[in-house]
């Protein structure tokens, strides 16, 4: 009967491919996954410039620097300088679009794929996130990371997720990212680098 809702099937009782190309079933009709969108390592731009300069080549100063991988052998990563017997603090902005898939006010993060290069610090070595929204009259609100800066002081890259707080979040949003790496180091040996290999958000998505 048209229009009746069928709230009693089974699990699994509908596959795909008793459903027609045709059915055109709304999006909110959808199961809820979570899924990741990559973060171009090349859209990373140095955070207090004035003319859209993509990042150094290697790391200077205040800014973070992308190392261009060798094809066939590695990726392109991001990467902090020296820190040996110092202490360096590094940033990198850019831009994203919350995924069109993106159920409106669900679970999102960003999340790092980082660790040390070669060396780990003999004191600290973090990673941290600032991300703000973008409103319709083009301005931003309050920082939207609940997580604090946390450790990438190992030679084992892993994941890290920053927690994004998705109130009001809705799919296609502009969102403005910094990111900072802080190192301490009191040694005199082996460089100690900080290295970021893969950026991606992590959301609920429909589709």
């Amino acid at each position: 009967m048209a229009g009746e809702v069928l709230s009693n099937l089974q699990s699994n009782a509908v596959l795909n491919r008793h459903i027609s190309s045709s059915a055109a079933i709304a999006r909110a009709k959808l199961a809820l996954e979570n899924k990741k969108y990559g973060i171009d390592l090349e859209s990373v731009r140095i955070f207090d410039s004035t003319s859209n300069a993509v990042l150094p080549n290697t790391a200077a100063n205040d800014d973070l620097g992308l190392i261009l991988g060798t094809l066939g052998t590695d990726g392109h990563s991001i990467q902090t300088g020296d820190a040996k017997a110092t202490t360096v603090t590094q940033k990198g902005r850019f831009t994203s679009h919350v995924p069109a898939e993106y159920e409106d006010g669900g679970a999102i993060s960003l999340v790092a794929f980082a660790g040390m290069k070669t060396t780990v610090s003999d004191t600290t070595a973090t990673v941290d996130f600032s991300v703000y929204a973008k409103d319709t009259d083009n301005t931003h609100g309050s920082d939207l990371v609940t997580t604090g800066a946390t450790t990438i002081n190992s030679l084992t890259l892993s994941a890290i997720p920053f927690v994004i707080t998705p109130t009001g979040l809705v799919s296609n949003q502009e969102l403005s990212v910094l990111m900072t790496v802080a190192i301490t180091d009191g040694a005199t040996g082996t460089a100690v680098i900080g290295l970021i290999s893969q950026l991606y958000w992590l959301c609920e998505v429909r589709g």
